[in-house]
């Protein structure tokens, strides 16, 4: 049986819009790499340029890419700045990418 949906298709158009803008963002694999990192919570820039096995200017250029895409977002405490997943929905297809292809 097909499940209903209870979406205009104008709607269903600009979710679909998101979605994709978002995916484009995720398509490269240091950025994924990076998300994967922060779906178990905040890290500094230091932090993933370790986790990451890159370099400073490399993680800072992904970070502020998706920070103009909303996907992530920061908070400046003291010298550090620290960098988690903005969307729920973003950390939940993170998380459910990770179930399906890293266990």
């Amino acid at each position: 049986m097909k499940k209903q949906h209870n979406i205009s298709f104008k709607e269903m158009s600009k979710n679909c819009e998101i979605v994709a803008q978002n995916m484009k963002v995720l398509s490269h694999p240091a950025r994924l790499m990076i998300l994967c990192y922060l779906s178990s919570g905040e890290k500094t820039v230091g932090e993933l340029e370790v986790l990451c096995g890159s370099s400073q200017s490399s993680v800072s250029q992904f970070l502020k890419l998706m920070r103009l895409k909303k996907l992530v977002r920061f908070e400046k405490r003291g010298l550090f700045v620290y960098y988690r997943i903005h969307d729920e929905k973003v950390k939940k297809l993170i998380l459910s990418l990770q179930l399906i292809f890293c266990s």
